[in-house]
């Protein structure tokens, strides 16, 4: 097996969780499940930092940046060299 086919194999693996990992990120913080998880319930005091609109907004910034990441990984995906024989 060539090492242009591994390099394409994990490329593409990266790609998927790059795009999966920033959707979650973006859709997660503004559902109910945010506030009903365990991190919360660990600690108390830090619910009202927890449940501010400022936090949840980083936390989909990181998921667009993710996404963003994915986008860029495509496009150099496909400029990848063709197989010498």
């Amino acid at each position: 097996m060539s090492d242009h086919w591994l390099y394409k194999g994990f490329s593409l693996l990266f790609i998927v969780f790059c795009f999966e990992l920033g959707v979650f990120l973006v859709v997660y913080p503004w559902t109910l499940y945010w506030q009903v998880n365990v991190v919360p319930s660990l600690l108390p005091a830090l619910l009202p930092v927890w449940n501010n609109d400022y936090i949840r907004g980083a936390v989909s910034g990181l998921g667009i940046l993710n996404v963003w990441v994915a986008v860029v990984e495509i496009f150099r995906f496909r400029r990848f060299p063709k197989p010498e024989n």
